[in-house]
């Protein structure tokens, strides 16, 4: 009898799982790969909400602090400030479907290349995103066959890649690896059952993602990516099998193929996304940036490729951002200003429940239209009411102005360091997500984008999952892949005064 008080039977979501008593309900999400932290479970940013009836510990003061009397009364809680102390009922919150980009198109120099897929009957390309997961099925003709998306598991260990290391390094990396392995296998299952298939019928994959993603996948030691001077010792671009990455579903020995890294924080998914953007066709100069929690940039001069990381975090994904959320069913995605009043469109016609990246920046554009912030970023009005109850405070405005700052400084020094201005760049591409449902005006008025670059953008949709699927169609594209990511010049930025000069000059809108 003694034993048995010392574990509880806790069902998440429905299934019963056995666990000791005194554990975490954050820790319990981590292990079962449900739910989200942001914040890495550190009870800052109250998006791990839960419900739980049963035997768990008191409110905390973060909870307090969080929660309203109301919500706690009604079993809502942070997981990551709970604790199981007998037999509870626990149900993750789930804020509507998730709306992420798996489309873009393969560039005018893919049509002159003849098809020498890595498979006979169907390969399938894979985007592991720090926020979301995408995946594409073809046949051997190079036709589109399914894709599927769904939202990345190990948010529980945290929103940024920081989070995840740190979590990687406590011990967690066998779980980490394991949460995302069983994600894509479940991908790949969707993909081919979409397609009335069997996973089997799978010969060949293509997983691309930033560097740090592919370390947890593949288990490597993350230690040398959290310290100076940053020296990535696995940079990929090798072919593994399903089998050493836990692919169940798959023929042991199909072929995984993992694109090159260009450096320690700028990872085979802008290796990828450069391959998409055709960049290296053209003879003009041209500037690539992928804005997420890493803003990754490539720029194209004279017959040299330059390449720089800069860490946004993670507020125009969502995370970090009193009310942010991911683009789903409830997030404000639109904002604008009409006849003096703020206006917005939620997602799936639905209540409003949060900002997601592409309403947060046209949000804060419509404050400064509208005078009640102003251009230090001092928020008249604290919090701003977008749409109620969907508020904006002034800390929210101080992350996003610390992540433009960091996006538009990296962009300005990147030009610098190859001897323009920005009249000599003629189109900047923007890749992922968060970028194809920019407003681009919006992200020039707040200083989120140069101003000159505003009327030469050109949005590729998921840049990255397209070049991974070009080197699934065709193999040979995969040499010169590596031969880019060997020879592009890296720029510093940490202790670069230019960059520091940016960043500062950026931090107005």
């Amino acid at each position: 009898m003694e034993d048995m008080k010392k574990t509880a039977i806790v069902t998440l979501n429905g299934t019963s799982h056995t666990c000791p008593i005194g554990t975490s309900l954050g820790t319990l999400l981590s292990h079962h790969g449900q739910g989200t932290m942001p914040c890495g479970g550190h009870g800052k940013c109250g998006k791990c909400l839960v419900t739980v009836k049963g035997e768990v510990s008191a409110p905390s003061n973060d909870e307090r602090r969080i929660l309203s009397d109301d919500e706690l009364e009604r079993g809502i809680r942070l997981a990551c400030r709970t604790t199981v102390l007998g037999d509870c009922t626990v149900t993750t919150t789930e804020q509507g479907k998730g709306q992420i980009v798996t489309d873009g198109r393969f560039p005018a120099s893919m049509k002159a290349q003849s098809l020498s897929p890595a498979f006979s009957t169907y390969g399938v390309a894979i985007d592991i995103g720090t926020t979301t997961l995408a995946a594409r099925l073809f046949d051997s003709a190079g036709r589109l066959l399914s894709e599927v998306s769904r939202m990345n598991p190990q948010s529980v260990w945290g929103a940024d890649v920081i989070s995840r290391m740190e979590a990687a390094l406590a011990g967690d990396a066998p779980k980490i690896a394991k949460v995302i392995r069983r994600a894509l296998n479940a991908m790949v299952v969707d993909l081919a059952t979409a397609a009335h298939l069997q996973a089997t019928d799978v010969q060949a994959l293509v997983i691309t993602g930033n560097t740090v993603m592919l370390y947890l996948l593949t288990e490597t030691d993350v230690e040398p990516l959290t310290h100076a001077p940053f020296a990535a010792q696995r940079l990929f671009g090798e072919t593994l099998t399903a089998d050493e990455l836990s692919f169940t579903s798959l023929q042991p020995e199909t072929p995984v193929y993992l694109p090159p890294c260009i450096a320690a924080f700028v990872g085979a998914d802008t290796t990828t996304a450069t391959l998409a953007s055709d960049l290296r066709e053209i003879p003009e100069t041209s500037l690539l940036c992928d804005i997420g929690t890493n803003g990754e940039m490539v720029l194209w001069h004279e017959g040299s490729l330059y390449a720089c990381s800069t860490a946004a975090g993670p507020a125009f994904e969502g995370a970090g951002i009193s009310m942010g959320m991911g683009g789903k069913t409830g997030a404000i995605d639109r904002v604008w200003v009409e006849d003096g009043e703020i206006q917005a469109h939620v997602i799936g016609e639905a209540s409003p429940i949060g900002l997601c990246g592409s309403g947060l920046v046209d949000a804060v554009a419509a404050l400064l239209d509208t005078e009640i912030l102003d251009e230090t970023g001092y928020l008249e009005d604290d919090p701003a009411v977008i749409m109620a109850p969907v508020e904006i405070t002034q800390e929210d405005i101080r992350a996003v102005q610390l992540a433009k700052s960091a996006i538009h400084g990296g962009m300005r020094t990147m030009i610098k360091t190859a001897g323009l201005s920005c009249d000599g760049v003629k189109t900047l591409y923007i890749a992922g997500g968060f970028g194809s449902y920019l407003d681009v005006k919006n992200a020039g008025k707040i200083g989120l984008l140069p101003a000159e670059l505003v009327e030469r953008v050109t949005v590729l949709g998921n840049a990255a999952l397209t070049g991974a699927a070009m080197l699934l169609l065709c193999t040979n594209l995969r040499a010169s892949c590596e031969k880019l990511a060997r020879e592009t010049r890296i720029v510093e930025l940490a202790s670069n005064p230019v960059f520091v000069n940016e960043y500062v000059e950026r931090m107005m809108f």
